[in-house]
């Protein structure tokens, strides 16, 4: 059974989903929201007491204003708020692009919070050597999606990501023939998302030195993209091996049951 809830935190209305007994996990994401989750979330649900959410912005989740940006510690101040909600200490957290970006911050944040984060390909730019050229690229992206929309934006996005190949799963591929919602979130995600939570950078001592386990995902078939680079170079700082799950970027909605078998097996350690 899912339970849904909605929260009011500063400046948004959070929706979020509780299904499933046990210790708390929290699924995460951005921009992909609580649907995205619900197929690994159904299967982790007789081990665990699952939470996924919209992040604020996105879907059900709505803002006080609109053009507040959406950041990786005002989403890790939400998490924050909905594990109060739900009276947990503390969580196990996945979280995936921009939500493993989520996580990262949360940890930092909230370093009691976190039992174990697992960071699924954090598109975490800032720690690339190449990292300026980068940003730039983002920087276009969302230029041309003011300019002119999110379509042409779309498609530079997925370019520049690696992910233009058509891979099930990715953040912000929308459907042929998206819904209003659809286009809703992806404007949201261009004109006030992705340009906080690319350019935001890892605080390596509180990931290190704080009581969380951090363990960095990669999809085992992710190599051409960019987030893959990101997560083996985070990797690499934090002075740990990732850890490989199936599929891609998506692999949370290529194979969810298959995923959620190893994000079990990560989590116990």
């Amino acid at each position: 059974m899912v339970t849904t809830r909605t929260l009011d935190v500063p400046g948004a209305r959070l929706h979020y989903e509780v299904r499933g007994t046990g210790p708390v996990l929290v699924l995460t994401g951005a921009p992909m929201a609580a649907a995205h989750f619900a197929a690994p979330a159904d299967a982790l649900a007789d081990t665990y007491t699952v939470v996924t959410h919209d992040p604020r912005g996105i879907s059900g989740s709505t803002l006080d204003d609109p053009e507040q940006d959406s950041t990786p510690e005002l989403r890790a101040d939400d998490l924050a708020a909905i594990l109060d909600d739900i009276g947990a200490d503390s969580a196990q957290v996945f979280g995936s692009s921009g939500g493993a970006v989520t996580g990262l911050a949360l940890v930092a944040r909230h370093p009691a919070r976190v039992r174990t984060l697992v960071a699924h390909e954090p598109p975490v730019l800032g720690v690339l050597p190449d990292a300026a050229e980068r940003l730039a690229e983002m920087d276009d992206i969302v230029e041309t999606f003011h300019r002119d929309g999110v379509g042409p934006a779309f498609a530079k996005f997925m370019a520049t990501s690696g992910m233009d190949t058509g891979e099930e799963g990715a953040p912000a591929d929308p459907p042929e023939e998206p819904s209003a919602q659809d286009l809703a979130d992806g404007a949201r995600f261009l004109g006030h998302e992705l340009r906080g939570t690319a350019r935001y950078m890892p605080d390596i001592a509180a990931l290190t030195a704080g009581p969380a386990r951090v363990v960095i995902g990669v999809g085992a078939t992710s190599g051409p993209l960019l987030t893959y680079r990101t997560s083996m170079e985070l990797a690499a700082r934090l002075g740990t091996e990732p850890a490989e799950f199936p599929g891609g970027h998506g692999g949370f909605v290529e194979a969810p049951g298959e995923f959620a078998g190893v994000l079990r097996k990560v989590l116990a350690g």
